[in-house]
């Protein structure tokens, strides 16, 4: 049996939306990660760029299940001497949410120039306005 292996024309690009209000923030990524890769096509191949682009609104209100507000850690180190930057999940979805599904979808993402790239065709945004209507996004159920 040969190998199917999709060809340009054959990849068809469609936008979806998520609504993260009150969405568990893991289940929301993984959901995200798998349609960003192109996994739920047929077409899909892990070298290829089959996946879709997707759009999170409201990501101020997203939720998470047991004491990971308080015990959840974001780390960031200047390469200074005193430089390391710790700050919990709770701060950081005050200050920047869009941040905390971006950390969360990048996890999931391959760890090379795909991952990458297909981490730009994510956009993140922290209330419900965003100015991709004329892209006629499709919503995404994601299910919790």
């Amino acid at each position: 049996m040969k190998t199917y292996i999709a060809k340009e024309k054959d990849i068809q690009k469609a936008w979806h939306i998520v609504d993260a209000k009150d969405k568990i923030l893991g289940r929301l990524a993984a959901k995200v990660a798998s349609v960003l890769m192109g996994k739920d096509k047929v077409i899909y191949s892990p070298h290829q760029d089959t996946g879709d682009e997707v759009i999170v609104i409201n990501a101020s209100k997203v939720k998470t299940t047991g004491k990971k507000l308080l015990a959840k850690v974001y780390k960031r180190y200047s390469a200074y001497p005193g430089g390391l930057n710790i700050e919990t999940l709770e701060t950081v979805l005050k200050k920047r949410p869009e941040y905390v599904i971006m950390h969360a979808v990048k996890g999931m993402l391959p760890k090379n120039k795909l991952g990458a790239k297909l981490l730009k065709k994510l956009r993140v945004y922290k209330d419900e306005a965003h100015p991709h209507a004329a892209q006629q996004p499709k919503a995404l159920n994601i299910i919790t």
